[in-house]
């Protein structure tokens, strides 16, 4: 029995396959960014005008 354990792990050890998928793999990540750029935008915007009032009378 002792020996033949060993004789049958290696038998099934070498039953495991890797294959590779058939089609690539897709990742889709949609990410909005929107709002930080317009948040960005607005606080230069405003010390811009803050910075230069002479350029912006009101």
């Amino acid at each position: 029995m002792r020996r033949l354990l060993p004789g049958l792990g290696l038998a099934l050890a070498g039953c495991v396959t890797v294959k590779a998928p058939d089609k690539p793999i897709e990742i889709n990540l949609n990410i909005n960014v929107k709002q930080e750029v317009v948040v960005s935008l607005k606080k230069d915007a405003e010390d811009f005008i803050t910075n230069n009032p002479d350029l912006f009378p009101k």
